[in-house]
C-alpha cells in the first residue's frame, strides 16, 4: 500500500467530514442553544486541523491530483479507516454533553453505522444533539464513502474500487456504466424517499424537528429518534403505517428501486428473487407473530397485525425502531424476533446483516447439493434472477456466512461472560453485528445499554464496524501481505 495515495484520499474525507460537522449548528441557532455551538465546532476544526497536519506530514500525498490507479487493497484500507475515524470525530460532540469516552463512541458508532443501539438512559438533550445523531445514520447509511465518490472528481475512477469496498457483496450490481453516476444516482433517490417522509409525516401531525430526525433515521435503517419512547411515543396508527412502509423500502434493494422508478414499472419488483424472498420472509414471519399477539397477548387484529409487522420489518432491516415494548410480549414472539435478527435486508439497501441474496445464494446451494448426492453426474447451477452465479461467488458467500457466525458467536460468549447473562449476550451481539440496535429485556426498544460493563461496550463498538464494514475489509486487514506499506 502507498502512504501518499492513502492519506491523499482520508484526509480529504477528513476535510468534508468537517464541513459535515458544522450542520447541526443551524439547528442550535435556530433552536437559540448556543452552548451547542462549541461542541460541533470543536469537532469540525479537530477534523480539519487533523486532515490538514496528515497532508503536511506526507508532502507527496499533496501532489496527487486523482487517484486513478489506487489498489484494492488501498481502497480496502481507506474505507476501514474512514469509518473508524468517522466514529472518532463522531463522538467529539457527546462529550461536551457530560458522556464518559466510551459512551460518546458507542453512540457516535452506534449512529454512523446506523445501529441504533443507545447509551442514553434520559432525552433531556437539545435538537442539536438529537439532529446530530439522526444526521450521522443517515450519512451512515448509504455510506461515506458512496457519498463522497458521488461528489468528489478525485475519486472519478477510483470511485470504483472503493464503491465495492464501501458496499460489499455477493454480487457488483451496477446499473449505470460509471460507478460515479451510480453512487450519484442512489444518493439522489435516497435523498428523495427521505423528503417524502419527512412531509408524510408532518402532514400526519408528527411535529417538524421530529419528522426530519425519523425519517433520516428511518430511510437509513438507523432506528434513533428523539423520542424516548421511538416511534411508539407518538402513538399515532398513521405515523406508524408511514414507518412500516419507507423502513421496508429501506431494506429493500436501491437498485432495484431505481430500476422500477426509471421504467415505471412495480411488476419488476416481482422479477427479482431476492426481493420475493424479502417479501416472503417478512410476511411469513409477521403473519406468524401476529398471531402469537393475538392468542397469548390479547391483540386486537389490527393492532397484532401492525406492531408485528413494524417489528419484523424494523428488526429485519435493522432499523431498529420501536412501536410496543415487544420486551412485554410472549415468550414466543420474542424468539420469532431474535430469529428475524439474523435474515438481514436485501444487498444494495440501507439495511445491515447477512442480506438476503446471501440467504439466496446458501439455500440454493444446499438444495443442489443433494442433487449432486441423488445425481453425481447430474450438472447444476445456482441461478439469481436467471443468472448463472459463479462457483467463487458461491464460496465467498459460504465463507461470509460462517465468518458471520463465528464473529457473532465469539462477541456472544464474551459478553455473557462479563454480563453474567446469556439472553444480554446473545442479544447484544447479534444486534451489533447486524447494526440492528435493540435487545431484549432492559436492553429492548425502550431501554439502553448504559447499565452494561465498559467491555461488553467496546466489543460492541467493533461489532458495530465490522458489521458495518461486512466482514471483508476487517478480516483482510489480518493478513500480513496487507500490511506492506510504502512511502509512495
Amino acid at each position: 500500500m502507498r502512504l501518499s495515495y492513502i492519506v491523499n484520499a482520508i484526509s480529504l474525507i477528513m476535510l468534508y467530514i468537517s464541513l459535515v460537522l458544522l450542520l447541526p449548528i443551524i439547528v442550535a441557532l435556530i433552536s437559540k442553544d448556543f452552548n451547542s455551538v462549541l461542541p460541533f465546532i470543536s469537532a469540525a476544526i479537530l477534523a480539519a486541523g487533523f486532515g490538514y497536519l496528515m497532508r503536511k506530514l506526507v508532502p507527496k500525498s499533496c501532489e496527487l491530483e486523482n487517484l486513478n490507479d489506487i489498489k484494492k487493497s488501498e481502497a480496502l484500507f481507506i474505507v476501514a479507516a474512514s469509518w473508524i475515524i468517522f466514529a472518532l470525530l463522531s463522538a467529539v460532540p457527546y462529550l461536551f454533553y457530560n458522556l464518559s469516552i466510551v459512551d460518546s463512541l458507542f453512540e457516535a458508532t452506534s449512529g454512523i453505522t446506523t445501529t441504533g443501539a443507545t447509551i442514553l438512559s434520559h432525552y433531556n438533550y437539545p435538537q442539536a444533539f438529537f439532529f446530530w445523531r439522526s444526521l450521522s445514520q443517515w450519512l451512515g447509511g448509504l455510506g461515506i464513502i458512496v457519498l463522497f465518490v458521488a461528489v468528489l472528481p478525485q475519486f472519478a475512477v477510483a470511485g470504483r474500487q472503493m464503491f465495492f469496498a464501501e458496499t460489499p457483496g455477493p454480487t457488483e450490481d451496477k446499473f449505470t456504466p460509471r460507478v460515479r453516476n451510480t453512487a450519484s444516482i442512489l444518493w439522489k433517490l435516497y435523498f428523495m424517499l427521505t423528503l417524502v417522509l419527512i412531509l408524510l409525516l408532518i402532514i400526519a401531525g408528527m411535529p417538524v424537528f421530529d419528522a426530519i430526525c425519523n425519517s433520516f433515521s428511518t430511510i437509513s435503517a438507523g432506528g434513533f429518534s428523539p423520542n424516548s419512547e421511538s416511534i411508539m411515543g407518538y402513538r399515532s396508527s398513521l405515523q406508524t403505517w408511514l414507518i412500516i412502509i419507507f423502513m421496508f423500502f429501506a431494506g429493500a434493494s436501491f437498485n432495484l428501486e431505481y430500476k422500477v422508478f426509471e421504467k415505471r414499472n412495480p411488476l419488476l419488483f416481482f422479477k427479482s428473487d431476492e426481493f420475493n424472498l424479502y417479501l416472503g420472509v417478512v410476511l411469513a414471519t409477521s403473519v406468524l407473530i401476529a398471531l402469537i399477539l393475538c392468542f397469548e397477548n390479547n391483540y386486537n387484529i389490527a393492532d397484532a397485525v401492525r406492531h408485528s409487522l413494524f417489528q419484523v420489518i424494523s428488526l429485519m432491516t435493522s432499523t431498529g425502531s420501536g412501536s410496543a415494548d415487544y420486551t412485554k410480549w410472549s415468550y414466543s414472539a420474542q424468539v420469532m424476533l431474535f430469529i428475524v435478527m439474523f435474515f438481514g435486508s436485501c444487498a444494495s439497501s440501507a439495511g445491515g446483516g447477512i442480506k438476503m441474496t446471501r440467504w439466496l445464494l446458501v439455500i440454493k446451494s444446499m438444495k443442489n447439493e443433494i442433487v449432486r448426492i441423488l445425481h453425481p453426474n447430474a450438472v447444476v447451477t445456482v441461478k439469481i434472477d436467471n443468472n448463472v452465479v459463479a462457483p467463487e461467488v458461491l464460496r465467498q458467500v459460504v465463507v461470509f456466512v460462517f465468518y458471520y457466525f463465528f464473529t457473532f458467536a465469539v462477541g456472544a460468549i464474551l459478553i455473557t461472560l462479563i454480563e453474567q447473562s446469556h439472553t444480554v449476550g446473545l442479544a447484544a451481539s447479534i444486534t451489533a453485528l447486524g447494526n440492528i440496535g435493540p435487545g431484549f429485556g432492559v436492553n429492548g426498544p425502550m431501554g439502553s445499554f448504559e447499565n452494561v460493563h465498559v467491555c461488553s461496550k467496546i466489543i460492541m463498538i467493533v461489532n458495530m464496524l465490522v458489521g458495518r464494514l461486512e466482514l471483508i475489509p476487517f478480516l483482510i486487514m489480518f493478513q500480513k501481505d496487507f500490511w506492506n506499506i510504502k512511502a509512495e
